[in-house]
């Protein structure tokens, strides 16, 4: 590593590198490396005060472990033989099937997936079966000159009131495998089971299966009710409706049943025309964007007023309704159909034919609701969006706000809601689960807690800060180890901020903090003719004037923005100053200055330009156990995805490596892209054609070790947000690997020792004070009872839930080659949650992470309006995949994300 570092600076090595791992030639891709297992659990924590908690695990009794579910795959089939597809179709067939042939199945339940598979407990009469099943639907007949003809809408006109359409479907039922209940009793004990999570999840189905017979929208372990009561309305005509989790997991206190209060997104139902106004934020209809219209329209679900079914939308007239044409036969005198056909207008059949009043549809656009080669037309105003359909677009900064207050629970409010759901909803009645002899408690899992000290911190002048309820402040205080700023300057791209005033204000904060700010050197205001550009030649033309003005680079630049959220400034300003000029920049868009403010932006602004606001008191001191004596490196690891259906945009991979060791608070980034939604990161180790290595660790090494006196580290520690317990295998043996590849590349002979330890939000554990409203206090931590009967596992909330009920974080120890007893691992993470230096509180999961989250969507704001096909890699896949531009010299080692 020193050979490469001094590569790196110019200078020739003094000293032979070290001798390599592997023999002469042989890459390091091309070694077998051994294969990781995810550890066991090696003790519980001791350390803090004792606290009596309640959790939303409902206990599982599990009557016998006899039981097995027998699996079947099913095929179901249109007469002309193709695979049946359409949401909810599998659902509607299997239940008729059950009805019709219950006695051929021995009166057999059931549990359906909804696709593919279906399960019994106990086997059917035979190993295959070959039904028919014929679903018949109500259907309006069509009578008297009613248009169905190529171009026809869709009518009322004179209808037999009991007519139905008759469907055919050919099932196959095929037997697949068996699946053992005893396996989750095994599990229970503390054993390897292959088919553990098999078994839990043909549970999970049955409970599926339940909400789907309810009427319910399913949304992978949620279920929502249409219910208006449980509807928030966050504007754009989306709600979000309240629903419930419910998965069963395996603990240390046997088989349980997580619930929890869960949220989803949903177009809010009622008139479409109602919907497209909200939704486009205009006054009226005329206002519409129709191009916008279309494609947001497609594929939803309406029902015409005029008629009980419902119709999916596949695009809109090319025509207003009084102008758009459709042949309709007439019959003639003789009561025959070889009449004429006559050329007639959508809004002239309904108002005449149909004699339905049409107000304000004339001009509109029709909803077409047939085939792509045979329309068939709605107006407008008769249609209405159903319920439950789901809105899978990002959401704004405002609707995300407005999501957050709305439907936000105090913790006493939470629990009273999931007792209530769980006895309304008689799960021991479902058959199956009757079969299995499960029963499900009613009442809240008490479990036993611990609160962890609160870590002291050091501020400036060697003053100890004391946080209280997981919270401090810089009143009267000063950063631990404040920057100079001597030459900088302030951009505006706002025409309502008045900047001197801010610049003033700043330096006055400053100078109390401790932060020495002279007068910026010049203030530049955006004209108001470039105000009218696209983001991109704005920001460009903010670079040439601060180009004319200065004599040479600012040290600073503080950047106001127009918009206080997700400004189109943004992405193209911090890729032109940090990739481009090197330049550390703040951007900000205040609303009110006042000192809370002004100090909150000066945490970030003497983060980036190098500057520490506060340490660990342990850290200070040299004191942390087992990092304190050995050079250990801490990495942060996240991968950011585009807005859900967004394909065309990469994911962002990001890692943050810690410097300057000792420290455990400073960390530089090394982000790339990669082919979207893909999670696992695949830059990590990247050898090129010329034998070097362009991927991200070695970037992150030769950080540490030019920061660290020299030294290599010995010891590395991940922190990895954002995957699943199904790809814990794939961080040990992909992501692990590539690490240790990349560390070998540096000629290195001695491997580190790794800790990998992966950290979750996204889980539906809540834990409540047993004795009090309040939530959990900071820093308490839970390892008993409801963690895994094996894996080493433990909840924390380290950060005050000040309103809402906290969620704790999910720490998931996969391996510990360190060997951190139990309190030293929880006591560094507690303490790893009071370094973020943008924070003067605790939050909620390691710092590490949020660094890498934060570096991803910085950086991933870069290609927001790059031309793709300029730079671009190809992907495994072949997908070329943009890539990002590298940060500039001057910046690259800095905490510019903060």
């Amino acid at each position: 590593m020193e050979k490469m570092a001094k590569a790196e600076a110019g200078q020739s090595p003094p000293l032979p590198p070290s001798p390599p791992l592997m023999p002469p030639n042989v890459k390091p891709e091309h070694v077998d490396l051994p294969r990781h297992s995810i550890m066991s659990r090696r003790g519980v924590g001791n350390c803090g005060r004792r606290i009596s908690l309640l959790t939303n695990h409902f206990k599982v009794s599990v009557n016998t472990t006899d039981a097995v579910f027998y699996q079947y795959t099913v095929t179901i089939s249109g007469e002309d033989k193709r695979i049946a597809k359409g949401k909810g179709i599998g659902r509607k067939v299997v239940d008729k099937l059950y009805q019709t042939y219950s006695a051929e199945l021995a009166g057999k339940r059931f549990a359906y997936d909804g696709e593919k598979s279906l399960y019994t407990v106990g086997p059917l009469p035979q190993n295959k079966f070959e039904f028919t099943v014929v679903l018949e639907e109500s259907r309006a007949k069509q009578q008297n000159g009613s248009p169905r003809g190529r171009d026809s809408p869709i009518g009322p006109g004179k209808r037999s009131k009991h007519s139905f359409q008759s469907k055919t479907f050919m099932v196959e039922i095929s037997f697949a495998t068996k699946i053992p209940l005893r396996s989750i009793a095994l599990a229970l004990k503390g054993n390897e089971v292959d088919n553990t999570q098999d078994a839990l999840r043909v549970l999970d189905i049955v409970l599926r299966q339940q909400a789907a017979n309810w009427g319910c929208l399913l949304v992978r372990q949620s279920f929502f009710h249409d219910d208006s009561r449980n509807l928030v309305d966050v504007g754009g005509g989306v709600s979000g409706i309240r629903g419930f989790h419910s998965s069963f997991r395996p603990t240390q206190g046997g088989l349980s049943l997580n619930m929890d209060v869960s949220t989803t997104m949903i177009l809010k139902p009622g008139p479409v025309i109602d919907f497209l106004i909200a939704n486009q934020n205009v006054r009226e209809p005329r206002f519409i964007d129709w191009t916008k219209a279309k494609k947001m329209l497609r594929n939803l679900r309406v029902r015409p007023r005029h008629r009980n079914m419902e119709f999916k939308i596949i695009g809109l007239s090319e025509k207003p309704c009084n102008q758009q044409f459709f042949p309709m036969k007439v019959k003639n005198t003789e009561g025959t159909n070889e009449g004429e056909t006559l050329e007639i207008t959508v809004y002239d059949y309904f108002t005449q034919h149909c004699r339905i009043e049409l107000t304000y549809s004339a001009y509109l656009p029709c909803l077409d609701v047939g085939k792509p080669k045979r329309p068939n037309y709605l107006p407008l105003e008769l249609c209405s969006l159903v319920s439950l359909q789901r809105y899978t677009k990002a959401l704004s900064s405002m609707q995300r706000a407005s999501l957050v207050e709305k439907s936000r629970q105090k913790p006493q409010d939470r629990m009273q809601t999931l007792t209530d759901a769980l006895r309304s909803y008689s799960y021991d009645e479902d058959p199956v689960l009757a079969a299995c002899g499960i029963s499900i408690g009613k009442q809240l899992t008490q479990v036993d807690g611990r609160i962890l000290e609160i870590p002291k911190l050091k501020v400036g002048k060697s003053e100890d800060c004391i946080p209280r309820n997981g919270r401090w402040n810089f009143n009267n205080k000063r950063f631990l180890e404040a920057t100079r700023i001597d030459r900088w300057i302030v951009v505006n791209f706002s025409a309502r901020c008045d900047t001197s005033h801010i610049s003033r204000e700043l330096i006055n904060c400053g100078r109390n903090k401790g932060i020495h700010i002279e007068r910026p050197f010049t203030l530049i205001e955006e004209d108001q003719q470039t105000r009218r550009g696209n983001p991109v030649v704005r920001v460009e033309r903010m670079f040439e004037l601060i180009t004319e003005k200065l004599p040479g680079p600012p040290q600073f630049i503080l950047c106001v923005l127009p918009e206080r959220k997700n400004s189109d400034i943004y992405g193209p300003w911090k890729k032109k100053s940090l990739s481009d000029f090197g330049i550390a920049t703040q951007c900000i868009s205040p609303t009110k200055i006042n000192d809370q403010y002004l100090t909150n932006v000066l945490l970030k602004i003497n983060s980036k330009l190098g500057g520490i606001n506060s340490l660990l008191a342990l850290e200070q001191s040299s004191l942390i156990p087992l990092i304190k004596d050995t050079p250990t490196m801490i990495l942060g690891m996240d991968v950011s995805h585009g807005s859900p259906g967004r394909s065309d945009i990469p994911s962002v991979a990001a890692v943050v490596g810690s410097q300057s060791w000792p420290l455990i608070s400073r960390y530089r980034a090394a982000v790339r892209t990669q082919s979207s939604k893909v999670e696992m990161i695949d830059a990590l180790y990247k050898p090129l054609a010329n034998g070097n290595d362009d991927g991200i660790i070695r970037e992150l090494l030769l950080d540490f070790y030019r920061t660290s006196k020299q030294r290599k580290p010995k010891q590395i520690i991940i922190f990895r947000d954002g995957v699943s317990e199904s790809q814990f295998n794939q961080v040990l043996n992909i992501e692990l690997e590539q690490i240790i590849k990349a560390y070998q590349h540096l000629g290195e002979a001695d491997i580190p020792k790794f800790t990998v330890i992966v950290a979750q939000k996204n889980h539906h554990t809540k834990l409540f004070q047993a004795s009090g409203p309040e939530n959990v206090p900071p820093g308490t931590v839970v390892d008993t009872r409801i963690v895994h009967p094996r894996n080493y596992d433990f909840y924390m909330c380290a950060h005050a839930g000040m309103i809402g009920t906290s969620r704790p974080a999910h720490y998931h120890v996969l391996l510990d080659e360190i060997g951190f007893s139990p309190d030293d691992l929880q006591n560094l993470i507690h303490s790893l949650s009071y370094v973020y230096q943008r924070s003067t509180t605790a939050i909620s999961i390691v710092a590490p992470i949020c660094y890498a989250h934060l570096a991803a969507s910085q950086m991933g704001q870069f290609i927001k309006f790059e031309d793709s096909s300029d730079t671009s890699i190809t992907s495994a896949g072949s997908v070329p995949v943009p890539e990002l531009p590298r940060l500039h010299k001057n910046v690259e080692s800095s905490m510019f994300f903060c």
